[in-house]
């Protein structure tokens, strides 16, 4: 396309200036013409002769300008018909790629995006037996279960009274302090290494499940 309008152009500018050629050659014709038909009465036969000699000759350079600019006029028109159908066909070829483009684009936005759904409808099915297992949780249940397997008495240890030192000496009676009440420990895991973690087979023990 770059070519062909660049030889339009050149073509058009050649066109333009062989049409400025004829319209003065033309201008010069008539001019003769007319100074002939004014001196038929009062000019010599030979000067006659000259005139219409040289109306000839401006005669013949007008039709040579015609012949010209019409072969040039004939030229751009096949031209522009050349220019103009490989712009149709550039027009064509550019709206088939923008089509594939804008095609491509929107199958591969479509996929991605297909793909997104998907993933979205398998986290919410993931959240959703999340939230299954914790509507079984009950907050009372599992402090209650936590207190019975650490728990190390019912009674607080005695209080300390105070006692005088001289009384004692007195008596001759040392008294220390008593031990501290401690309860039994609680019944050891069944693996030696493991820590001490409630199961869902004791009583009252709310699950939670993922």
């Amino acid at each position: 396309m770059d070519a062909l309008h660049k030889q339009k152009a050149a073509q058009y500018k050649k066109t333009a200036e062989a049409k400025k050629s004829y319209d003065q050659k033309c201008r010069d014709k008539e001019e003769t013409e007319q100074n002939m038909n004014r001196s038929a009465t009062t000019c010599s036969a030979k000067q006659q002769e000259k005139l219409y000699a040289k109306t000839q000759q401006a005669k013949q350079a007008a039709e040579e300008a015609d012949r010209i600019y019409s072969q040039n006029v004939s030229v751009l028109g096949k031209m522009r018909e050349e220019w103009l159908n490989e712009h149709v066909k550039a027009c064509e070829f550019f709206e088939k790629q923008e089509v594939e483009r804008i095609n491509t684009l929107r199958n591969i936005v479509w996929t991605h995006l297909n793909h997104l759904s998907q993933q979205c409808v398998s986290s919410d099915e993931i959240y959703e037996e999340v939230r299954k297992s914790l509507e079984q949780c009950n907050i009372q249940e599992d402090i209650e279960h936590f207190v019975n397997l650490r728990r190390t008495g019912d009674k607080p240890p005695a209080p300390i009274p105070y006692e005088n030192f001289y009384n004692n000496q007195r008596s001759g009676v040392v008294r220390s302090l008593p031990p501290p009440r401690r309860a039994a420990a609680p019944p050891p895991p069944a693996a030696g290494n493991d820590p001490l973690y409630s199961t869902v087979a004791e009583p009252g023990y709310s699950i939670l499940r993922y």
